[in-house]
C-alpha cells in the first residue's frame, strides 16, 4: 500500500497534521518528514523495533553511516551528552535549530542511549559516537515537542541515490514508508553539515549547507561586552579588552578572530548604527585603540546565544539579560572583578572617561587569561 501524503498548506489546522505524524511514529512506524535540508525519514527512538525497521526501509549499513537522532533543541542535547565540550556546546548553541549534524561521543553509562535496547544502540551509536541535530522545520519541531522522544532520522533514499527534496520524491520507498508530510520543496536542497567534535577539535565529516568558512566562525570563542546604549562603557570596554587579549597573544588587534577570539560589545537599550561618543573614542586614541569604526547595536537573542561570556558594565545590566534569557545566566557576569557597578561617564568631562576606563581595564586584566583558557587559544 502507497503511504497516505498530507499537504501541510492544504490542512485546514496544521496541528492536526503533527497529531497524524506523532501518532504514527508512536505506533512504531516510519514517516517521511520536511527538514529545511532535505526530506528525511524518521522513526520514534523509544519504540521497540522502529529504529531496525528504518534501516530495513534504507537498505543500508548503519555501522558505515549511523542515523542521527533528532532533537528538540540545544538543551536537550546535554540529557544524550552529559560530558559534552565547551566547543560542542558552543557550535551546537550556535548552529541549532540549523543544518548541522554534530557527532560527539556517546555516554552509555549517564547519557539517554543507556535506555536504549542494544539493537536501536548498534544502529544509533556503532562506533561510540552519537550524531545529533535540531531541524529547523517548524511542523517537525513540532512533532518532536509532542513526541514522547527524539526521532532516528536519515534522508529519504535508498544508499547511493541522490537526496529527495520534495515529498513527491519520498513516494519511491513505497510501502516501507506510512506517512509523508508534505511541506513544501527544502529550503536548502542539500544535506547538513556533518561535524565531529573530539574534545577541543573538530572535524567536517561533510560540508554541506553550512561552509567550512562559517564553521570555522560558529568554533570561536566569543565576548560580548554590554552596557545600555553601546556608545560610552561597553565600546570603552570593547577597545580594551581586544588590544589585553591581543597583547598577550603578541599579535595585532585584527588578527584576533583568526586566532580564535571574537570580542563584540552591546547595548540592553541600544539603538543600531551610533557612533561612539567622541570622548570614548579620543580615551581609546590615547591607549592606542582606534574605534573611530564602532557602530552601536542593541543587545540580540543571537548575541547572547551566541556568546560564551557576556560581561555587564552594572548589575541592572546582568539583570536584565538573564531576566529576558534564562539559559545565559551561568555565561553572564560583572566585569569588575568586585562586583560593583561601573557608572557611565556621559555627560562628563575627558577626566571621567579616563577614570571609567581605567575601572574598566582592572576588569580586562580579571579576564583576559580566564578568556584565553577557555577559548584554548595559546600565546
Amino acid at each position: 500500500m502507497p503511504p497516505v501524503v498530507i499537504d501541510v498548506a492544504r490542512a485546514d489546522d496544521v496541528r492536526d497534521v503533527v497529531h497524524r505524524a506523532v501518532q504514527a511514529l508512536a505506533e512504531g512506524k516510519i514517516v517521511a518528514l520536511p527538514t529545511e535540508t532535505v526530506y528525511g525519514l524518521g522513526a520514534a527512538v523509544t519504540v521497540p523495533g522502529a529504529v531496525q525497521r528504518l534501516a530495513e526501509a534504507k537498505g543500508r549499513d548503519a555501522a558505515k553511516s549511523p542515523f542521527a537522532i533528532a532533537i528538540k533543541g540545544y538543551e536537550e542535547a546535554v540529557d544524550f551528552v552529559p560530558n559534552w565540550s565547551p566547543l560542542a556546546q558552543r557550535i551546537a548553541r550556535r548552529s541549532w535549530p540549523g543544518p548541522v549534524t554534530l557527532v560527539v561521543e556517546a555516554d552509555h553509562e549517564r547519557g539517554l542511549t543507556r535506555q536504549f535496547d542494544q539493537a536501536t544502540r548498534d544502529l544509533l551509536c556503532p562506533t561510540g559516537t552519537i550524531g545529533l541535530r535540531t531541524p529547523a522545520n517548524r511542523v517537525i519541531q513540532d512533532i518532536l515537542r509532542m513526541l514522547a522522544g527524539p526521532i532516528a532520522l536519515t534522508s529519504v533514499n535508498l544508499t547511493g541515490e541522490s537526496d529527495a527534496t520534495t515529498a513527491q520524491q519520498c513516494l519511491g520507498l513505497g510501502d516501507k514508508v506510512s506517512l509523508v508530510i508534505d511541506d513544501g520543496p527544502a529550503r536548502y536542497g542539500q544535506a547538513s553539515s556533518v561535524v565531529k567534535v573530539s574534545g577541543d577539535e573538530y572535524k567536517i565529516l561533510r560540508e554541506g549547507v553550512v561552509s567550512a568558512t562559517t564553521l570555522s566562525r560558529l568554533a570561536r570563542y566569543q565576548v560580548v561586552l554590554v552596557c545600555t546604549g553601546n556608545t560610552c562603557r561597553s565600546p570603552l570596554a570593547e577597545g580594551l579588552m581586544r588590544r589585553k587579549l591581543a597583547t598577550l597573544l603578541g599579535c595585532d588587534d585584527a588578527e584576533l578572530e583568526e586566532r580564535g577570539v571574537l570580542v563584540a560589545s552591546a547595548g540592553v537599550s541600544a539603538c543600531s548604527g551610533a557612533p561612539a561618543s567622541p570622548e570614548t573614542v579620543e580615551v581609546l586614541h590615547e591607549l592606542g585603540v582606534d574605534l573611530r569604526g564602532h557602530q552601536s547595536q542593541p543587545l540580540t537573542e543571537q548575541l547572547v546565544r551566541h556568546a560564551d561570556l557576556l560581561l555587564t558594565l552594572t548589575r541592572s545590566h546582568r539583570q536584565a539579560i538573564v531576566s529576558n534569557f534564562p539559559d545565559a545566566s551561568e555565561r553572564t557576569m560583572l566585569l569588575h572583578p568586585s562586583g560593583r557597578d561601573i557608572a557611565d561617564p556621559i555627560g562628563g568631562p575627558l577626566e571621567v572617561y579616563r577614570a571609567c576606563a581605567a575601572e574598566i581595564a582592572e576588569g580586562i586584566e580579571h579576564y583576559a587569561l580566564r578568556i584565553l583558557a577557555e577559548a584554548k587559544v595559546s600565546k
